[in-house]
């Protein structure tokens, strides 16, 4: 996916060309669908960015961007297992609208900032609470990146086939019940505003996925908290975009 990506407006009508030609289809219970970008250089994820879920933990709306990062290594499909880590008894869930980018940029301007992005797709932002809050000093990355730590998928949904990607239901349902049901519209800072944050730092390549945030409803601040086990399935979805569902094991 990211050799394609980088082919640009090209690699896109080609593949718009062969969709059109009715052929290159598979049934679906044939295939096993992949996370669509498995192996991106860079996973960047945004804290703290949905007002509803500043509130839910009673802290201060942030006023700058708040970066952190997942490993490559922590994505799997939008089917595959959660596999639930010995080293942590509070596994959490997180769902979250994803940006891909499809250009590469640096020192991005916002009004420019959707040309570098391809398209969408859905996140869980798995999340060890005891290793993300208490230990290792409290720096976020260990606790965000166990193996399996990061479902994508189903699919990378072209920015041109979202009518407002600022206006779209996200939800999160563990074993039926939900737990997150919110509104992208909840965003603290939109995707111009980060990518053009972002790129100050870093240049943005194809392929590099953003996580823009999570809205409230997680488990570690339920009253009591709620933990994923095994044999719980997580569901997250995103308006236009699908569903993923994940069973941890």
């Amino acid at each position: 996916m990211r050799a394609f990506l980088e082919t640009g407006q090209s690699g896109l009508a080609a593949a718009k060309r062969a969709l059109e030609s009715g052929r290159h289809r598979l049934p679906r219970g044939t295939v096993r669908l992949l996370a669509p970008v498995g192996d991106p250089e860079k996973v960047i994820c945004v804290g703290l960015n949905y007002r509803d879920h500043c509130l839910e933990q009673d802290v201060k709306i942030p006023k700058e961007p708040i970066i952190f990062s997942k490993f490559p290594s922590a994505i799997i499909g939008p089917f595959d297992d959660i596999v639930h880590p010995e080293e942590s008894s509070e596994v959490d869930w997180e769902v979250e609208l994803a940006a891909v980018i499809g250009k590469k940029g640096r020192h991005i301007e916002e009004s420019s900032a959707l040309d570098h992005v391809v398209g969408f797709t859905v996140a869980n932002d798995v999340s060890a609470r005891d290793w993300q809050m208490r230990r290792n000093g409290r720096q976020w990355l260990l606790g965000k990146t166990f193996d399996t730590f990061c479902p994508l998928g189903p699919a990378l949904v072209t920015k041109e086939a979202v009518a407002d990607v600022h206006n779209l239901r996200i939800r999160c349902s563990v074993n039926g019940r939900l737990m997150q049901d919110s509104s992208t519209s909840q965003l603290v800072f939109r995707l111009p505003k980060l990518i053009a944050w972002v790129s100050q730092f870093v240049t943005l390549v194809p392929g590099d996925i953003l996580l823009t945030g999570t809205p409230p409803g997680v488990g570690v601040f339920r009253k009591p908290p709620v933990f994923l086990k095994r044999g719980d399935e997580v569901q997250c979805e995103i308006e236009e975009l699908g569903t993923i569902c994940n069973k941890v094991v």
